[in-house]
């Protein structure tokens, strides 16, 4: 680099952000809304990350992420509502502590991906040497070793997400601000960039990413917030979520040789039924209520229970309950408590 540049990143004032005790609440947004003309992108949205919190924020596209995300960042400015990063206003030195990820993929096509990583440390406030160390770093656990002299142009989308995801960490951030970081990376990436995230969870260092692979937020995060039309709708850690489900439970039954199949009536007196025949010629029947024995009972006059127990609701189950659930007059922004909105989604 130039002279006159490393003159410019000497200047610049080192990020103010230390490292809390893990758990205590470290940001905030309370009651962001933010409209552009006659559409509300955000509607008093409120959540909190904890220290080595990893959360994920999911909805479906225009739900309003990005919006979120870029008023942190500053990028946007809301309407109304406030970001506090341990109770103080955050303000442009504490953003140059944060590792963001946006959107809209911001890397300069024709600098090489290495050399990249390099001016990006600097800009958030490392020395030459340590900037070109967080960037051999990155390359080499990222598995960019062999392209970090390659120009960002010429590598696959997925690598270039790669060096995408090395730019937000090359930092070494306090506070990890990631838009769909695990879009277009191979399923090997993804293990790699989970690992990372909760190792820099043990360090105390909270992350907020959106993503549309429930798979993924399922088994990485802490704690899960799904927004609908600029709007939470749900809060909480998936047991936390689960339990808010419409309870069902569900049996497995080997019918006697050569039984007919269940007639129309047998399911009666259980709500909302399901039956299905698997693939073993077993009937397994699913049905809703916190209570079994009607549906053991049910079971033991079609045939030998094989297995009886509650269904687990996945996040992907979860997700299309919460934004398909008709909306309700009374819709708060309490967390774990399911809320609808009647807007359409956007971002």
């Amino acid at each position: 680099m130039s002279r006159e540049l490393d003159m410019l990143f000497a200047r610049l004032p080192h990020p103010t952000l230390v490292f809390e005790t893990q758990g205590a609440t470290m940001l905030t947004l309370s009651n962001l809304s933010k409209r552009f003309g006659s559409l509300q992108a955000l509607d008093c949205l409120s959540l909190s990350l904890a220290g080595g919190e990893i959360v994920g924020f999911v909805g479906a596209n225009g739900a309003g992420k990005s919006t979120t995300m870029r008023i942190i960042m500053g990028s946007l400015t809301a309407d109304s509502g406030a970001v506090t990063w341990k109770g103080a206003p955050v303000d442009a030195s504490t953003r140059r502590a944060i590792g963001y990820m946006p959107e809209e993929r911001g890397l300069y096509p024709r600098m090489k991906a290495a050399e990249q990583l390099v001016y990006l440390a600097r800009l958030h406030g490392l020395s030459a040497s340590a900037a070109k160390a967080a960037a051999d770093r990155w390359t080499e656990r990222l598995g960019l070793e062999e392209r970090r002299n390659d120009e960002v142009q010429s590598l696959s989308l997925g690598n270039q997400q790669r060096v995408q995801l090395a730019a937000a960490l090359v930092s070494d951030p306090e506070l990890l601000i990631l838009d769909e970081p695990f879009s277009g990376l191979d399923p090997v990436a993804v293990d790699v960039m989970s690992q990372v995230l909760l190792e820099r969870a043990s360090a105390g260092v909270p992350t907020l990413f959106s993503s549309h692979q429930l798979d993924v937020v399922e088994r990485l995060c802490d704690r899960v917030v799904i927004i609908r039309s600029g709007r939470l709708v749900a809060d909480g850690t998936i047991p936390e979520l689960q339990a808010t489900e419409t309870p069902r439970w569900r049996v497995v039954v080997k019918p006697p040789p050569g039984a007919a199949p269940p007639e129309a009536g047998a399911l009666d007196g259980l709500d909302d039924p399901d039956a299905q025949i698997d693939g073993q010629g077993r009937l397994v029947i699913t049905a809703a209520g916190g209570d079994e024995q009607e549906l053991l009972r049910t079971a033991q006059r079609l045939g030998t229970v094989r297995e009886l127990g509650p269904v687990h609701h996945r996040l992907t189950d979860i997700f299309r309950e919460v934004l398909t659930a008709p909306a309700t007059p009374d819709e708060t922004n309490d967390p774990t408590q399911k809320k609808t909105d009647k807007k359409e989604a956007h971002r």
